[in-house]
């Protein structure tokens, strides 16, 4: 399957493309998500240049941004962004397949690391190839959020309930997270300008 009908099937029928996708390598399955995530980095990166120097950069007091850095610095810099969100998106993905891989094994998954990391992969389909569209990105995330659900019930082999906590486990484990870092990070600075300092 070509990396265009491997899209379009993730995007218009996920259960029967992800069971297709079972035997798919992880080498596979990193080609793919490297050109999705490519794809959504160099779009986004065209998106906030254009925003940056358009009305709504006029709006932000950033309608000169482009003039002041010159267009070497401005090109530079969306090559710098490009390259960023490139290398975060790669290394983040292997992150965020480990974290989802817990609730795997807490739910009872036994088809290993590699499932999950591949449902991760495969399930940000829409959230890539969309989510740099304004207003329309919320969205494609909530959808790739369903496909990671339907890519761990078929990859791992559980039923639905069952892949839905495992990927709603980290996320609630990571909201309580930022609250707490959120929540010290509050109480350090108030506690210093109680203090005077």
């Amino acid at each position: 399957m070509d990396f265009v009908e491997k899209a379009k099937g993730f995007l218009m029928e996920p259960s029967k493309t992800f069971d297709s996708s079972k035997e798919d390598t992880l080498e596979e399955a990193i080609k793919y998500y490297a050109v999705i995530v490519a794809v959504y980095s160099l779009l986004s990166t065209v998106v906030f240049a254009i925003a940056m120097t358009g009305s709504f950069g006029s709006m932000m007091g950033m309608g000169q941004l482009g003039t002041m850095m010159g267009v070497g610095a401005g090109i530079g810099g969306a090559v710098v962004l490009f390259v960023i969100m490139v290398v975060f998106g790669l290394i983040g993905v292997f992150i965020s397949g480990a974290i989802v891989h817990i609730g795997v094994l807490i739910v009872g998954g036994k088809k290993g690391i590699t499932q999950t990391i591949k449902a991760v992969m495969y399930g940000s389909t829409p959230g890539l190839l969309l989510g740099w569209i304004p207003l329309i990105g919320g969205l494609a995330g909530i959808w790739s959020l369903v496909l990671e659900v339907l890519g761990v019930r078929q990859l791992q082999e559980v039923t639905t309930g069952r892949a839905i906590i495992a990927v709603i486990i980290p996320l609630v484990i990571m909201v309580i997270l930022v609250i707490i870092f959120a929540a010290v990070i509050a109480a350090f600075v108030f506690g210093m300008s109680g203090r005077g300092y």
